[in-house]
């Protein structure tokens, strides 16, 4: 099969190596890609992942036959039905299926309407409404999340009235996302530990990956601002088999099948965020595709065919699918530039990229993303998150101390990186 990869992070990288894994797959294409994809030998077309018109005119010219959509925004945009409306097949979801991500307010209209457990809340699409209920409250913190996409930085904990209203205004008046900020939801602040379960949908049937545990901010002890995602290790110590259990039943069913009641069956890989409070599991978010850096984690444990069981979802039989995972652990340690997620420098030399794959027994993969390749072996910097390394080990502290080893081999000027992924585990 000739198949495209549409996106450019190192989600996209951990999707290639699997893709390529599989003997279904005869031809590799990514657009737009990076540098690691084009050093492992899949051919990278520059396209931006936001150009449905590009996209869908260039998987038709060259007749793919399977186009894999991994970013939120082509999905949000309706990239799989322009691509399916033209008889190419595609695994993800519908425009009308991922505004389960692409809005919260949707996402959470969704929720009351399937009773699915989640934070209590209250939507605004004017900021003098927003700013007068938050006004009107008495507990704090309060968590603050503006309605449309925002690279995973748009949620803000507020702990007090002034946070809340800068939150807010620079959400809804100074458009610091843009019009992902023209609506808002703000709702009760949780607590508990953090669990991200995806799932291969095929809009009837529901099977849930390994659980993982994210690290969205920026610093060591869950300080600073909130990242696309800085570590992360699976599976999740929290998720018990009895959680899992649980949340198949009052949550992840519910959703899925509520959604194909309501008209838009999902397809594809569906991601629940979950916190696992005092009361039981809650859904804190929706995403409509791979997570990052989840995937990165849980990709190198899968052991069935990856295009296989995408096929599957999308024909509808998911249910025929026997999907097997390795025994172990794997963890992603995100390496950053200097000052992301705010402004950071981009064309720094990575240096010890070489080094890695020297390492005895390592089990560790490094997935490119803000890089760029200068020459043959060349890298430099292009991005925020610039690298993540994955390791795989018989336990946590092993897959935890190989990724660990791998960064520091690695240097580039500014380069940081939290030291204390998977410490809660």
């Amino acid at each position: 099969m000739k198949i495209l990869i549409v996106g450019s992070g190192s989600r996209e990288h951990a999707l290639a190596r699997a893709i390529m894994a599989s003997p279904l797959c005869s031809a590799l294409y990514c657009a737009p890609g990076n540098g690691g994809l084009a050093a492992d030998g899949v051919t990278c077309v520059p396209i931006k992942a936001s150009d449905v018109g590009a996209l869908s005119d260039f998987a038709t010219a060259a007749a793919f036959d399977l186009v894999v959509v991994a970013p939120d925004d082509p999905l949000v945009m309706g990239l799989v039905d322009a691509l399916e409306a033209r008889g190419i097949p595609a695994f993800g979801p519908t425009k009308k299926a991922a505004a389960i991500e692409g809005s919260k307010v949707f996402a959470k209209g969704l929720m009351g309407r399937l009773g699915i457990p989640t934070a209590q809340y209250k939507s605004f699409w004017e900021p003098s409404a927003a700013l007068h209920h938050i006004r009107s409250l008495n507990e704090w913190p309060i968590v603050i999340k503006a309605d449309g996409l925002a690279l995973g930085k748009g949620v803000v904990i507020a702990q007090n009235m002034d946070e809340a209203e800068s939150a807010i205004r620079l959400m809804m008046e100074d458009k610091v996302f843009g019009k992902s900020g023209d609506g808002v939801v703000v709702e009760e602040f949780l607590s508990g530990p953090e669990v991200s379960v995806l799932a291969f949908c095929d809009g009837t049937h529901l099977v849930p990956m390994i659980s993982a545990m994210d690290h969205k901010r920026a610093y060591d002890g869950n300080q600073g601002p909130n990242t696309g995602g800085m570590g992360v290790v699976a599976p999740n110590p929290h998720y018990t088999p009895e959680m899992a259990e649980r949340c198949m039943r009052e949550i992840f069913l519910p959703t899925l099948r509520g959604m194909a009641a309501e008209g838009i069956p999902f397809k594809g890989c569906l991601y629940f965020g979950l916190m696992l409070t005092a009361h039981g599991p809650v859904v804190i978010e929706y995403n409509c595709r791979f997570g990052d850096p989840e995937t990165q984690a849980v990709l190198p444990l899968l052991e069935s065919d990856l295009v296989e069981i995408m096929l599957a979802c999308r024909e509808g039989r998911l249910v025929e699918m026997d999907i097997r995972w390795k025994d172990g652990c794997a963890a992603c340690l995100v390496l950053s530039s200097g000052g992301y997620p705010g402004p950071y420098p981009i064309g720094l030399p990575i240096r010890g990229l070489d080094k890695t794959g020297q390492l005895p027994g390592s089990d560790l993969t490094v997935y490119h993303a803000g890089s760029k390749r200068e020459y043959e072996t060349d890298f430099v910097t292009a991005g925020g998150r610039v690298l993540g390394l994955s390791g795989t080990g018989g336990d946590l502290h092993d897959a935890l101390e190989k990724v660990y080893t791998g960064a520091g081999q690695i240097s580039f000027d500014g380069m940081h990186y939290r030291r204390d992924i998977g410490k809660d585990g």
